[in-house]
């Protein structure tokens, strides 16, 4: 376990999976040139992710069992192939049917990745260093973005649409070569889970990890503190920097990769407290799920254009969701059995993006019906529709935030009827000070 082999499948596995990232998030940084390109409305824009993330979504669960049936190798490189057709197909779209079409492909290929890369972790490297290596996993595909916000936009603006989106069907091709040469589905002479056939035997597998607690806190986890950082970076992030708050291309381009930067910087931190203290995970992410309406609410309610620094932080806020994020994999990991856990992590997926593409969805309906009513003064990008629009954000953090309440209590009784009790997080940590005070009394007094 944890050999310099493990350490290699897993560089294939996230090559493979930040190819994936820059696939998913390369619309984020094209929507006023498709808008050009399609001459299409704010909703029509909106359509093109939230089909994506409806596709992407929708296939967690099928993707899931399906992992567990045939292994990762085979479905990490069905999906860049997938991926790179998506991508041929954009490149020469000159309709919003066709644009559509290859941002399905893209959305299909995206879906057989993540949830393939996940289940290899558990097969190859040691207990004690899934959790730390879950987070870097997370952290280093999020490298894809900052290639879609950097290399790519800058083929893009430089030689035109098709050689830009060319360019990530290449980087496809690249990935499925390395994935069918290097890749492995778990480590020679290891015992591999047995999975039981057929389809009666595959609905049993998905009802007994949906009727876990576990799975469900860990998919409302998801729910709740990743689809803001995603359509911030995979639709309105960059419309409303830019037309909102009038910020120039290149200070846009460095918040964008500023937020990489932060969640980079915090997946170590996230995954070193998820593996110190297993029992606080989720009080971890209700913080983050509070913070995260805090800085939309300051940026929102700040009269005028908001200041940079202010914007700086609304991005790193954002950015922490990613990381804080995988914890909901870490309950599926923690509650399944590991011959269920590709649909266990299926189900955890489909959280966030089901959140993200209604966001998507709903920013984009409520963009285009404050300018049929005359409130945006012809102005669909200004910054007053843009206040009202992603004032969404605040019902889904809410629900989410009730749902996982509600489930993290039925987890807490199962786990109180197996003889592990959660105290209560203030009288936890009374109990902490009094022991590290007592321990420096017993270092400080004579022996």
């Amino acid at each position: 376990m944890t050999s310099p082999r493990a350490w290699l499948i897993w560089t294939v596995g996230i090559f493979a999976y930040l190819v994936a990232v820059s696939q998913r998030t390369s619309f984020g940084v094209v929507g006023l040139e498709a808008t050009e390109r399609f001459n299409a409305s704010a909703s029509a824009i909106s359509f093109f992710t939230v089909l994506q993330l409806l596709v992407y979504a929708g296939l967690q669960i099928p993707v899931g069992v399906l992992v567990d049936r045939f292994g990762s190798r085979a479905m990490i490189a069905g999906g860049a192939i997938l991926m790179g057709l998506g991508q041929l197909q954009l490149a020469f779209a000159e309709s919003i049917p066709g644009g559509v079409a290859g941002r399905v492909l893209v959305g299909a290929g995206d879906a057989m990745t993540f949830i393939s890369v996940i289940r290899l972790i558990p097969l190859w490297f040691a207990p004690a260093r899934v959790p730390l290596v879950t987070q870097l996993t997370g952290m280093s595909g999020q490298l894809g973005q900052l290639f879609s916000v950097l290399p790519f936009a800058f083929v893009l603006h430089s030689f035109g649409w098709t050689p830009g989106f060319l360019m990530l069907a290449g980087m496809s091709a690249l990935a499925v070569i390395l994935v069918v040469v290097l890749l492995q589905d778990h480590p020679p002479g290891a015992t591999t889970p047995q999975v039981q056939r057929g389809l009666r035997a595959t609905g049993v597998s998905l009802a007994t990890a949906w009727r876990q607690p576990g799975t469900r806190l860990g998919m409302w986890t998801h729910f709740t503190i990743q689809f803001s950082g995603t359509v911030f970076a995979m639709t309105w992030g960059y419309p409303f920097l830019i037309s909102g708050q009038g910020l120039a291309s290149g200070t846009v381009a460095g918040l964008m990769t500023l937020y990489v930067a932060a969640g980079l910087a915090t997946g170590p931190f996230i995954g070193s407290f998820v593996a110190r203290h297993p029992l606080r995970r989720s009080t971890m992410v209700l913080l983050i799920s509070v913070a995260t309406a805090a800085a939309w609410a300051a940026v929102l309610l700040t009269p005028g254009r908001s200041p940079l620094w202010l914007l700086a932080i609304l991005v790193v806020v954002l950015a922490i969701g990613g990381p804080g994020s995988m914890i909901g994999f870490d309950f599926a990991r923690t509650f399944n059995p590991a011959h269920r856990l590709g649909t266990a992590t299926g189900i955890v997926n489909v959280g966030g993006f089901i959140a993200a593409l209604v966001t998507i969805f709903l920013i984009g309906f409520v963009l285009d019906f404050l300018l049929a009513s005359g409130y945006s003064g012809g102005e669909l990008y200004g910054l007053e529709p843009f206040r009202i629009a992603l004032s969404v954000h605040f019902l889904l953090l809410a629900f989410g935030g009730a749902m996982m309440l509600r489930t993290r209590r039925k987890v807490r009784r199962q786990m109180a009827a197996q003889g592990v009790v959660v105290p209560p997080l203030l009288r936890a940590m009374a109990q902490q000070r009094r022991s590290n005070l007592a321990q420096r009394r017993r270092q400080d007094s004579p022996e």
